[in-house]
């Protein structure tokens, strides 16, 4: 099967082999946010509080964009994990070959979209005027690395489908030090104020997706294509986009949501922008355990029923909801003991000019994670079960899942913004995980149902 040993997740007891796959993905997660946090940091601390809340106020449009490509490089590589597990290597070629133009094509389709309609949005978005022309600047560059996002999602999707979770990792630790020292650089001796923290990310990132193109050439035999492979084929994009888009949509439909969410807290001011974003780094960092589990869940889950193994998912489910509620409950002690610490890395108090606005900053961001943190358990079910069920072939019921989280964080802001402030947006997120939990449950077990009786038809003939 090629130079590199690839991971089959088939076989073996679940939880080491989830546990196994988890790890990786969750190092490289954790440096993520890393070089995201460090965007926050150095704009906060060398630029002051409007220029922090300018980036901040692009956090829900970067999610609508970038959720939605993240969502579909993840669907992509379903149908490359299913074909794998079955073992039918030809077709997975013919899928890998496919998903290069249609990712191509995405990525020119939404940078052209995006950076021609990027000073509209932020106007339909209410973004103040203070704050504006920084919030311009950041996410109109984030926009021109949208191929490179398809680059490297694309490439380490292909990668952890066939079970490899480790080498991906590898190349984000190096992006993000390259991110590091790219944000100290552009923003601190260049000074090019936040459009230099939106090119640290990206040429940061290119480089991470470069590295995975250079790995898979060299060290997978399994992903070496032909000429065939690579002639587009209706069967094959209709597939893929039958497993990617719903999938991107999924993330867009509850980006949507936290769209009308960030209008209603722009509505509030600078101060409370500020608190937002800081609370959602801090909260993104305690997170990261709970989106490696879904992350896994949806590899394992294409796996097994690649192979036809439909019982492992129950156990596979079991042992992973275990550790998501282990997790959930520490991560709640560490933002109720440490959450304020934890926000002050993101702002100067040193700054005379802002000094003034900090300790309410960090008592608003304070009670933002406080309350955010005490609902885990159903953000950790929400990813669990949601790329599960993609994983099982059903990518479809993210979008149903995603509407529920808009209608929650959209009710949040449209409504109970503007009648309760700032104590409404702190229950948002917390609302959405919880409507999309009453929607995932009995989805999961319908979804599994229908692959044992699929299952026992296909043996019994």
């Amino acid at each position: 099967m090629g130079k590199t040993a690839v991971k089959d997740l088939t076989s073996g007891k679940p939880m080491r082999l989830i546990l196994g796959f988890m790890l990786p993905l969750l190092l490289g997660m954790l440096f993520q946010q890393l070089y995201n946090m460090v965007d926050t940091m150095v704009v906060g601390r060398y630029l002051g509080v409007e220029a922090l809340a300018g980036v901040g106020s692009t956090g829900s449009i970067n999610f609508l964009v970038m959720g939605f490509v993240i969502g579909v490089c993840a669907g992509f590589a379903i149908p490359v994990a299913q074909k794998f597990g079955s073992k039918d290597f030809a077709a997975l070629r013919k899928y890998v070959g496919n998903t290069l133009w249609l990712a191509a094509a995405l990525a020119a389709a939404l940078t052209t979209v995006t950076c021609l309609l990027c000073t509209n949005i932020l106007t339909l978005m209410k973004t103040p005027a203070e704050v504006f022309d920084k919030a311009h600047d950041y996410i109109f560059v984030i926009f021109l690395g949208i191929p490179v996002t398809f680059l490297y999602n694309t490439l380490s999707g292909f990668i952890r489908s066939l079970g490899d979770s480790k080498t991906p990792v590898v190349f984000l630790v190096i992006s993000s030090l390259l991110n590091v020292a790219l944000d100290i650089f552009m923003i601190v001796v260049l000074q090019m104020g936040v459009s230099g923290a939106g090119w640290a990310t990206v040429i940061s990132q290119l480089v991470s997706g470069l590295l995975c193109l250079v790995y898979i050439a060299k060290r997978f035999e399994i992903l070496r294509l032909s000429k065939d492979d690579l002639t587009p084929s209706p069967y094959y994009i209709g597939r893929l986009c039958a497993a990617g888009l719903p999938m991107g949509l999924q993330y867009s439909i509850t980006a949507i949501g936290a769209i009308l969410l960030q209008t209603a807290v722009n509505s509030l001011g600078p101060s409370f922008m500020a608190a937002v974003t800081t609370g959602n780094k801090v909260s993104q960092l305690m997170c990261c355990p709970i989106d490696a589990m879904g992350s896994t869940m949806a590899t394992y889950g294409g796996q097994n029923v690649g192979a036809g193994k439909i019982d492992r998912i129950k156990r596979g489910l079991f042992d992973c909801s275990m550790l998501g509620i282990g997790w959930s409950v520490i991560a709640f002690g560490i933002v109720a003991l440490f959450g304020g610490s934890l926000a002050m890395l993101f702002v100067d108090k040193n700054d005379p000019e802002t000094a003034a606005a900090i300790p309410e900053i960090i008592r608003l961001a304070k009670q933002f994670l406080f309350i955010n943190s005490s609902f885990y358990i159903p953000l950790a079910f929400v990813n669990i079960v949601r790329f599960l069920i993609q994983g099982m072939g059903y990518p479809q019921i993210a979008v149903y899942a995603g509407m529920f989280e808009l209608v929650a964080r959209g009710a949040v802001g449209l409504l109970f913004v503007p009648a309760f402030g700032f104590n409404a947006v702190c229950f948002a997120n917390p609302m959405a995980w919880v409507l999309a939990d009453a929607f995932l449950f009995p989805t999961y077990f319908v979804c599994y149902t229908k692959l044992k009786r699929k299952n026992a038809l296909s043996q019994a003939m």
